[in-house]
């Protein structure tokens, strides 16, 4: 009895977190913004590559906002308002993922009109996210080669319901001991061969470029 009873309330969560992140969506898109939701695990490098990618943006011109997500602190936030971007902290407490619902509150919080691209950065955690999405234009996983080879056979949900994957730190796979092609070729047997992940390091900026074209910025 207990078991079907957490089961309702999980579709309970999930269909309400859905309805949420419907509405997040719409009200993004009326006021023109491209978002994107960073989900990987810690250390994968996300606040360093969404600092280096609103860089890039900034230098076309556009806008970028942030929302840092973590369980506690503001240690990202700060490092985004150091680099120059307007950015937003949002603490999940106990939760090991953001919520449509915490997306909701904060974008009510900021000045829409004047971003063109927010960049999301989920909570460290390549499981929890992949449940709850947040109304953006793009899901993104990020991993790194220094979480080993066998990241897409361990973690597939979060990959499968991302839009693009990333593997970066790809400067320092040898020092580790990773093979990227033995992550590629996972990632291209899950999802049938139709797509293929992005390679790059935040640090000696490669591959940047690409994932900014993937997603049409």
């Amino acid at each position: 009895m207990h078991m079907i009873t957490d089961v309702g309330m999980e579709f309970d969560v999930l269909r309400e977190n859905s309805k949420t992140a419907h509405e997040n969506y719409h009200m993004l898109k009326d006021h023109n913004i491209v978002s994107v939701d960073f989900m990987g695990s810690i250390g994968a490098g996300k606040t360093a590559m969404i600092i280096k990618l609103a860089e890039k943006l900034r230098e076309k011109g556009l806008r970028v906002a942030a929302i840092a997500g973590d369980v506690t602190g503001a240690d990202d936030f700060t490092r985004m308002e150091i680099s120059g971007i307007k950015a937003v902290n949002c603490n999940t407490g106990k939760d090991c993922h953001l919520t449509a619902n915490m997306i909701h509150k904060r974008l009510h919080t900021m000045d829409l009109d004047s971003i063109d691209v927010l960049f999301i950065e989920n909570v460290g955690n390549l499981v929890c996210p992949a449940d709850f999405p947040l109304g953006t234009d793009y899901r993104v996983v990020v991993i790194s080669t220094t979480e080993g080879d066998d990241m897409v056979r361990k973690h597939p949900d979060i990959f499968i319901h991302s839009d693009l994957a990333i593997l970066n730190k790809i400067d320092i796979a040898d020092a580790v001991d990773v093979d990227p092609e033995t992550i590629m070729k996972d990632y291209e047997k899950l999802t049938g061969g139709n797509k293929h992940i992005f390679k790059t390091s935040v640090k000696k900026d490669l591959g940047l470029d690409d994932v900014l074209n993937a997603m049409e910025l």
